[in-house]
């Protein structure tokens, strides 16, 4: 969980500061679009410390995973999506493609064709919403305060 360095293609992204590529950038994430769009709006949110993947995460990431998913809601409002269209959310070890950490922000959803639709299946094995990455690490910090 250090900052970025070594072989990791988001790493590279966010140290080669490429404008090109990054829509948003802040002290602790960048957002680009994703190489393969399950939508007309398909932005990743990526820390720039490298962690590996959402279940690296503990009650300490919190305020980050937070940021995570306010930006993520901003880009697609700055997009002109409706609520209801938007989907966020983690792929879950091992689906996951690239190894640090990302959220997906995608909208709209209507717009998904089959295949992604069960790429991006909210709450599924495979891709998890951040409401339940949230919960589950609030679950951790309870379950410290009881020992």
């Amino acid at each position: 969980m250090d900052t970025c360095t070594g072989n990791c293609v988001f790493c590279d992204i966010i140290r080669e500061n490429d404008k090109n590529k990054i829509t948003f950038e802040d002290e602790l994430v960048v957002v680009f679009p994703d190489i393969k769009p399950a939508s007309s709006s398909h932005y990743l949110v990526v820390p720039k410390i490298h962690i590996l993947d959402v279940k690296q995460l503990n009650p300490s990431h919190l305020d980050l995973l937070q940021h995570m998913i306010s930006v993520g809601k901003n880009i697609l409002e700055d997009k002109n999506c409706e609520t209801s269209e938007m989907r966020f959310g983690f792929h879950w070890p091992p689906f996951r493609t690239v190894p640090h950490l990302h959220l997906h922000a995608v909208a709209p959803i209507s717009q998904m064709n089959f295949l992604s639709r069960m790429i991006f299946k909210e709450n599924s094995w495979w891709f998890v919403s951040p409401q339940y990455v949230v919960s589950r690490l609030e679950g951790m910090k309870s379950d410290k305060q009881c020992l």
